[in-house]
C-alpha cells in the first residue's frame, strides 16, 4: 500500500491547523473514532474542540500532570470542563518518562531521547498514549490517532494501537500522518523553551 506522510520544514504553532486537517482526513478513512491531544496550556485543546466540532469524534486530552515545574497547573480547570461538558475527556496522570528521580532508574529518559530522535511529538505521541491505557480510558490493541507537538501547538500525529506499561510491546505505530522533518534533540528543546521563556517575560514586564 501507499500513504501519504507530511513534513514540516519549520516548527512553528502554525503546522497545527495542517496537522488537524491531515488528521481530519484519517479519522474518516480509517473510520477510527478517539482522538488523543497532548496540549499543556489548553490552547491547542480549545482549538481541536472547535475544529472537530459536530464531528463524531471523541477527543482524550492530557496536559501536564500536577505540580510538574510550575506551582500551578497551566491547564484551565474552566476548559476541563467545557470538554467534558461536550463529551470529551481530560486525564491528569503522572508522565511516565520524567520519572527517573522516582525510581532511580535512567530508562525513561533514555527512551524518551531516542523517541525524541523521531521527533518530540512522537515521544509525547509513546508517552500519552501508554499514559491513558494505564487508566482504562483506552483498551489494549485500540485503534486511535495519537497528536503532539514541539513546544506549542501541534506538528506530529500517529495511528497507533494503544497499550499500557504492562504490554509496552504491544504498543504500535501503524502510521505516520506527519511530523517535523527536522527534529531537535533535548539541549535544542531545553534552549528553545529557555528562549520562550525568556520572551514571555519580557512581554509581561513591559
Amino acid at each position: 500500500m501507499e500513504s501519504k506522510v507530511v513534513y514540516f520544514e519549520d516548527l512553528s504553532p502554525e503546522n497545527t491547523d495542517a496537522t488537524f486537517r491531515l488528521v481530519q482526513e484519517r479519522l474518516k478513512s480509517l473510520g477510527v473514532k478517539k482522538l488523543v491531544l497532548a496540549s499543556t496550556t489548553g490552547s491547542t485543546a480549545r482549538k481541536a474542540m472547535d475544529f472537530f466540532k459536530g464531528q463524531d469524534v471523541n477527543l482524550i486530552v492530557v496536559p501536564h500532570q500536577y505540580d510538574f515545574r510550575r506551582d500551578k497547573n497551566p491547564f484551565p480547570q474552566e476548559l476541563v470542563e467545557a470538554l467534558r461538558a461536550s463529551g470529551h475527556q481530560v486525564h491528569f496522570g503522572t508522565m511516565l518518562f520524567h520519572t527517573d528521580d522516582m525510581y532511580g532508574s535512567s530508562v525513561p529518559t533514555v527512551m524518551a531521547n531516542l523517541l525524541r530522535c523521531f521527533s518530540q511529538g512522537v515521544k509525547v505521541c509513546f508517552e500519552i498514549v501508554l499514559m491513558i491505557t494505564d487508566a482504562g480510558i483506552l483498551e489494549r490493541g485500540e485503534k486511535i490517532i495519537a497528536v503532539a507537538g514541539t513546544g506549542k501547538g501541534s506538528d506530529t500525529a500517529l495511528v497507533m494501537q494503544a497499550a499500557s506499561t504492562q504490554h509496552i510491546r504491544n504498543l504500535r505505530i501503524n502510521e505516520i500522518i506527519c511530523k517535523p522533518l527536522n527534529p531537535l534533540n533535548i539541549d535544542e528543546l531545553r534552549k528553545m523553551s529557555s528562549k520562550e521563556i525568556s520572551l514571555s517575560q519580557g512581554r509581561s514586564q513591559r
